[in-house]
């Protein structure tokens, strides 16, 4: 039987039944195109959305962000689980979760109630992103990152074919078949059956401190906190009064505060604190949700932009997308293999270097071909985050908080595709789409410093 070691992996025992990297990242990768589909699919159909439900485009940015919101936020909240249930456990109830809060969204007769879909959905994402990422990690070093790679080709895949799928449906069944699309993770749900051993032998690792009574003041405060932070954001494009503003910037402190105050009064609460100043844990968040921020971000105005360009629909843009969509494969195995030499902050600074360039790409130059170009670069850095910075969580920690750890690093990584999304629709109300594309990109521009700053032997190949 495997045997875990200090460093979160499973060893190859005597019976040789330790999982393969890349028929696991094969089963899982089947399980979160669903999931990653939910973010592209949507992103073309959001002019149409807009008409139909007669709200103003930039309020449309709810339903990327509203996903990326609850996904980063019940992330933690799967990790602790899965020290007292097994991954598949949790796997199960985050796709039932996921089907349920899309068909939903996909009925909802206004946006509140599609964005409420989406709030679950969004959730029951997260907890299966978690699980998934749960049986990944186990893996020894290299067949993870074998399994990594294949799943992050598959998400960035999924989540920029998307488009297409979602200009198809949209075109041919419309706006709501395609919020309803993550339904689908309910018959695949049936091809991890068989990794289910995988799955299960990840769970209950963790020691007792963490199978303890879930903190649900310090995962209140840090909802409030990221909610309040994302409405500020589009506070503009969604019509907020001024006193509501001041009401969710006042919430938004309060939650700051809140959350300084229950890390240093409870070290083993929902954001333990010898987890979050791990040497290295909070630069690689930071530097995934920049690089995820300027992918999310880019995606949400894509289609609109190559709308507006060619005259055409949602079909078209989806069409046009789909070369973009395709980098992620040669983009993820490329990480893979370039973190085999170098460390996980030099690959990471390419990475977010790509993005940046991407997203100024968009910004600077005119036409569906500078957009697809654009679109392309940030998804090479968002399929080669995925597969190099989430794998550092069980290096950065000790065996003890792997799966805590797990849950808030990816947290802190997904968080940034709510923020994307929203700054942009938000400066777009104020200024030209340009200005707030330039601004997005100093995001990326951000997690470049962020890598460069890290020594090279602090990081992990």
């Amino acid at each position: 039987m495997p045997q875990a070691i200090p460093s979160g992996r499973v060893l190859r025992g005597g019976s040789g039944d330790a999982p393969d990297g890349r028929r696991l990242g094969l089963t899982l990768g089947l399980l979160v195109l669903p999931m990653y589909m939910a973010l592209g699919a949507p992103s073309v159909a959001l002019p149409v959305i807009g008409r139909a439900l007669g709200v103003p485009f930039g309020a449309t940015a709810w339903i990327l962000a509203a996903w990326s919101l609850t996904s980063a936020l019940a992330m933690p909240v799967a990790g602790r689980l899965m020290a007292r249930r097994s991954p598949f456990r949790v796997l199960v109830a985050g796709v039932v979760a996921l089907a349920a809060g899309s068909a939903l969204a996909g009925f909802g007769p206004t946006l509140a109630v599609v964005i409420i879909g989406r709030l679950i959905g969004g959730a029951g994402a997260g907890t299966t992103v978690i699980a998934v990422f749960a049986a990944v990690t186990a893996l020894a070093g290299r067949e993870r990152i074998r399994a990594l790679v294949i799943v992050a080709a598959a998400s960035a895949t999924a989540s920029g074919c998307g488009t297409l799928l979602g200009g198809a449906v949209t075109a041919w069944l419309g706006w709501r078949a395609v919020l309803a699309i993550p339904v689908l993770a309910l018959p695949l749900l049936l091809a991890a059956v068989p990794g289910r051993r995988a799955l299960t032998r990840n769970g209950g690792r963790e020691g007792n401190n963490s199978a303890e009574r879930l903190d649900i003041v310090g995962a209140a405060v840090l909802s409030v906190l990221a909610g309040s932070l994302i409405t500020l954001l589009q506070a503009h494009s969604v019509g907020l009064s001024t006193s509501v503003t001041l009401v969710v910037a006042a919430a938004g402190a309060l939650a700051a505060a809140g959350l300084w105050w229950r890390v240093r009064r409870t070290p083993d609460g929902f954001v333990p604190r010898r987890v979050i100043t791990a040497r290295g844990f909070l630069p690689a968040g930071l530097i995934g949700g920049t690089v995820f921020a300027g992918y999310y971000g880019v995606l949400f105005l894509a289609p609109s932009l190559i709308e507006q360009a060619t005259g055409g629909g949602a079909l078209e843009a989806g069409v046009l997308l789909v070369p973009a969509a395709a980098c992620s494969v040669p983009a993820g195995r490329l990480a893979g293999a370039a973190s085999a030499r170098f460390t996980a902050w030099q690959v990471s600074a390419g990475l977010a270097a790509l993005t940046a360039v991407g997203v100024l790409v968009v910004a600077i130059f005119t036409g569906p071909i500078p957009v697809v170009v654009g679109v392309a670069l940030t998804v090479c850095g968002f399929a080669g985050a995925q597969a190099v910075l989430v794998g550092l969580a069980p290096e950065l920690v000790t065996a003890h908080d792997r799966n805590t750890a797990q849950g808030l690093l990816t947290s802190v990584i997904n968080l940034g595709g709510g923020i994307g999304p929203a700054a942009v629709a938000g400066l777009s109300g104020i200024a030209p789409v340009p200005v707030a594309l330039a601004v997005l990109a100093a995001l990326p521009s951000t997690g470049l410093v962020l890598s460069l700053t890290r020594r090279p032997g602090a990081g992990i190949r």
